[in-house]
């Protein structure tokens, strides 16, 4: 069991001290029980900081957006920042420091571990509360408990953890400079890929018909590209933004610039986009399941992300984020690699 007031110690030492420049971590939010991201460069500010199921935002993309701003202003780091970091964060970590986004000394990780309750989805939890609005989530080792005005609601946790929680096969934060809580590897309540496994029991042709009516739905609002650590180019492939435009600039080049999609959410349009993105992924996407839960129309991302993962998993014995020194997926080749696909 995690001692939060070990967080906010640690948290607050550290500012007191200098020795970061800031503090990621969650806070408690304006929508009831929920948490939310807080940035913290005050040692009296560590007060705030919070651990519990609900905590299910993926900080590490905020490291992202510090160095962007930080190479932007021209600036350089200086103190490392603090994040706090679960196990699926503290992967995404790895990745990044892998692709040498920033180097180790620039993040100081404090290492949470869900040991085993995963966080709630919030989709699955106002199904079942109808309305109610819970101001307080409690687990106990098999369920979830909600306060509501009504009274507690008891729910069994894998009615309301997200899905990529049931599946966690590393909820310990591996990575870390100080870390917090119990390793319950190993502790998942389904399978590993059980949702991706359960879609692909569907035939074909069922298949197909489900994935037309997602890639309709869509509406290409970039939110799972802007919720994603992973994708922290400038400018997307799919959807040129930093096209450079000055009074020179004539009305034909403005017009015939590159453009690898349409902006139209057609469905051929949304293919293409989707399956890049999911291209891009492979293996770098951790299952940190921000993509899903940003989603305003539900389609189910992850799907796609957790396919291209299990496949780096059969093919190549690949777990994204495992290990600093080891080699990533795409830039790497080992002679036993199979290439029997090779013609």
């Amino acid at each position: 069991m995690i001692n939060l007031k070990d967080v906010r110690d640690a948290a607050r030492d550290m500012l007191a001290k200098g020795e970061v420049r800031a503090v990621i971590g969650y806070r408690r939010g304006s929508r009831g029980m929920f948490a939310e991201p807080a940035f913290l460069d005050r040692p009296e500010e560590a007060d705030e900081l919070v651990w519990d199921p609900t905590c299910f935002h993926n900080l590490s993309l905020y490291l992202v957006h510090d160095r962007k701003h930080l190479a932007h202003a021209g600036k350089k780091s200086g103190a490392p920042v603090a994040i706090v970091a679960k196990g699926c964060d503290a992967r995404s970590i790895v990745v990044l420091l892998q692709e040498h986004y920033f180097g180790r000394d620039d993040v100081y990780i404090i290492g949470v571990s869900c040991e085993g309750t995963g966080v709630v989805d919030e989709r699955k939890l106002a199904r079942h509360l109808n309305g109610a609005q819970a101001s307080n989530a409690a687990f106990d080792g098999d369920d979830f408990v909600f306060t509501t005005a009504q009274g507690e609601k008891r729910l069994p946790a894998r009615e309301v953890m997200a899905d990529r929680c049931l599946e966690c096969r590393n909820p310990f934060p591996k990575e870390h400079n100080l870390v917090y809580g119990e390793d319950k590897t190993g502790r998942q309540l389904e399978a590993p890929f059980a949702a991706l496994d359960r879609f692909e029991a569907q035939g074909a042709g069922e298949r197909w018909e489900n994935w037309a009516r997602h890639f309709d739905r869509c509406i290409r609002c970039f939110a799972c590209r802007s919720v994603c650590p992973m994708c922290y180019c400038d400018e997307c492939v799919v959807d040129s933004i930093t096209f450079p435009i000055s009074t020179e600039t004539t009305a034909d080049e403005k017009a015939n610039r590159i453009r690898w999609i349409e902006r139209s959410a057609a469905r051929s349009e949304n293919i293409t986009y989707l399956m890049t993105r999911a291209m891009h992924l492979a293996g770098r996407c951790t299952d940190c399941g921000e993509c899903d839960r940003a989603c305003p129309v539900n389609v189910p991302i992850r799907l796609l992300n957790t396919k291209m993962e299990k496949e780096a998993r059969d093919q190549f014995g690949f777990e994204p984020g495992a290990s600093i020194g080891g080699p990533s997926l795409v830039a790497s080749f080992l002679d036993k690699d199979p290439g029997e696909f090779i013609r």
